[in-house]
């Protein structure tokens, strides 16, 4: 079985200011697209207008009529976005004029794929004249990349050669691919406005996926979640909006203000507004200048406008190309394999365009050492970016959009790297960042033993917070130091140290611990502080070693500065329950009187007794708990 034939699609005009575009849509579909006063009374299409075109077969096409003034390409371009079929349209008196060149480099540089040549004003010609404009415009259009039927000539005052353009379109629609609706859906906005009773209305043309009224899409890059309250599709009221259709959007939580042409609605993951874009640039023939580094331009992708600078690119000269990075003044919402058009600052004019080849590049390493190219398998693609991420890793819900690929492809696409990227629960991380980042921490581990030669290991927490990496992705790194032999797994899994690390550990111990142990028996209750020993023993491990003797059991925390025996914390515990069963309470005075201890002394291990629950404080006396 082959791809579901198309029966919607939408139909683009082209062509020089003046050459009858209007009129033809007028002819065509009965709707007059000149919105506006100021274009009815001047004669020219200043903005877009739509119009419904019913065709036999139950196909129905939509037709988007755009500017033909120099002064009013970028209206053209946001026109000329999600277009199906071209209408090129040059007047039979004519001929080609600059701006039909123009717009059809725009079209060719969008990858519009199917295209017929409009002759317009065929009855103010002789048959003659007809047949000359009539080859001068198909020798054109043999050198153009896109597929042209044969011009046909039309009139839009007598409707000569109206049914032979329908025709045609019905036929060309054969040749069109099925836009596919299991894809994440993305309008670019091209009109907003407020309408009474339904609130704030978007309208574009639908590039990719489906929506339903009722459901919720994301505005950007306002970043906003918004309720589709009600659907239009080709002017007729709809559940819902697939691709390639000529959609309007009634929407519940967004101000018109909020919004404005070149803004995109969109469902799924994946999607943000950039300032970055890694691209292929071609730059036309008629290109006066090279592209050189800091070169500023305006950038035209779906319906929006930014301007920016050209940077990270080797000059590119008129009819060449070559890999640039876009530094954009503005956010745009772009996905692979996005075709945009370039035009200069000043004087504006159309001077090449491209493909996105990654919508979030990082900031190394440069475009012209990634390794990207037009026509890169997708695999190929997503190892590199996977690669670049190193273990901070890359979501798998980003590479439908990042790519530029069906949802349903991910799976396939990340199957097709093979052993080189591992899935770790919804990221993707390169097998070799996993091996680099294991090495790196195993030097980690070492230096903490260097530096705490008396702790069992570094803290698992520590080394989690040493690396910037997802949770589950941490946690294979653990997993695969211990698979290498980086490390071990040491107090009950909180802790990872070097293999066989635990023997040097207590040789040390026991030789210093001992004399700790012996300094502190001495004290009994006459606590030194952590300081104090450090000075006294001239040794800058005696806090490491302090915890390690309280791990092992012999000792005890009194408080943040002090440790004591167990056996004399033990001893000191009798001594205020036998003094506190005789006087029933006690003040910190009549235990200094009873136990022969200064205030320095006695506070800390009365404080230690109120927190293990052998006493309580009253005022300024203990009593024992019961």
């Amino acid at each position: 079985m082959g791809p579901p034939p198309v029966t919607r699609f939408v139909i683009g005009t082209a062509g020089h200011i003046d050459h009858g575009k209007t009129a033809l849509v007028k002819a065509l579909t009965g709707v007059d697209t000149d919105r506006w006063e100021e274009e009815k009374r001047r004669g020219i299409t200043i903005d877009l207008g739509f119009a419904p075109l019913p065709l036999p077969g139950g196909i129905h096409a939509s037709v988007v009529d755009v500017p033909g003034h120099e002064g009013f390409v970028k209206n053209m371009l946001a026109g000329a976005t999600g277009v199906d079929v071209a209408l090129l349209v040059i007047a039979a008196d004519e001929g080609i004029m600059p701006q039909t060149e123009e717009h059809l480099a725009i079209l060719e540089l969008l990858g519009v794929r199917r295209g017929i040549p409009v002759l317009t004003k065929r009855d103010l010609v002789d048959a003659e004249w007809l047949g000359l404009v009539r080859a001068e415009v198909a020798e054109r259009l043999a050198r153009s990349r896109m597929r042209w039927r044969a011009p046909i000539a039309v009139s839009a005052l007598t409707a000569e050669g109206l049914e032979d353009l329908k025709t045609a379109l019905v036929e060309v629609v054969e040749d069109l691919r099925e836009r596919p609706s299991d894809d994440l859906f993305r309008l670019p906005i091209d009109r907003v406005f407020a309408l009474a009773g339904a609130g704030t209305v978007v309208t574009g043309s639908s590039w990719s996926g489906t929506v339903s009224a009722g459901g919720t899409v994301r505005l950007l890059p306002l970043d906003r979640e918004a309720r589709v309250r009600s659907i239009q599709v080709h002017s007729e009221d709809a559940k819902q909006a697939g691709p390639g259709r000529r959609t309007a959007m009634a929407l519940v939580g967004v101000d018109k203000e909020e919004l404005e042409r070149g803004d995109v609605a969109v469902t799924g993951s994946g999607w943000a507004a950039t300032s970055t874009l890694d691209v292929a640039l071609e730059l036309l023939p008629s290109a006066r200048k090279p592209l050189a580094a800091r070169s500023r331009i305006r950038v035209h992708l779906g319906t929006a406008e930014v301007l920016g600078r050209v940077a990270q690119v080797r000059g590119i000269g008129a009819g060449d190309s070559g890999l640039a990075r876009l530094l954009l003044e503005g956010p745009l919402v772009a996905r692979g394999g996005d075709r945009f058009v370039i035009r200069s600052f000043s004087p504006v004019t159309t001077i090449g365009g491209g493909e996105v080849l990654d919508p979030f590049p990082p900031k190394r390493p440069r475009v012209s050492e990634r390794g990207l190219a037009v026509g890169q398998a997708p695999a190929e693609r997503l190892a590199r970016f996977v690669d670049e991420a190193g273990i901070a890793g890359l979501r798998a819900g980003d590479i439908a959009v990042r790519l530029g690929i069906l949802p349903a492809d991910v799976p396939a696409t990340i199957a097709a790297t093979g052993k080189a990227v591992l899935s770790v629960g919804e990221f993707l991380v390169a097998r070799r960042a996993l091996t680099a980042a294991v090495e790196r921490l195993a030097g980690v581990v070492s230096a903490h033993h260097q530096e705490h030669p008396l702790d069992p290991g570094l803290s698992l927490q520590a080394l989690r917070a040493s690396v910037s990496a997802p949770a589950a992705v941490l946690d294979l790194l653990v997993e695969h130091g211990v698979k290498k032999e980086a490390w071990e797994l040491a107090e009950g899994g909180a802790a990872v140290r070097k293999p066989g690390w635990s023997a040097a550990l207590k040789a040390r111990a026991n030789d210093a611990g001992g004399r700790l142990a012996q300094r502190l028996a001495e004290a009994r209750w006459q606590l030194p502080t952590v300081s104090e020993l450090q000075r006294e023993f001239s040794d800058p491990s005696v806090p490491a070693l302090l915890a390690h003797l309280a791990r092992e059991g012999s000792l005890e925390r009194v408080d943040q500065e002090r440790y004591a025996l167990k056996a004399a914390l033990e001893e000191f515990r009798r001594a205020v329950e036998e003094t506190l069963r005789e006087l029933g309470a006690a003040t910190p005075a009549q235990f200094r009187d009873r136990l022969g201890l200064t205030r320095k002394y006695l506070i800390p291990l009365l404080e230690w007794a109120d927190r293990r629950g052998i006493t309580s404080r009253q005022g300024d006396t203990r009593i024992l708990r019961a």
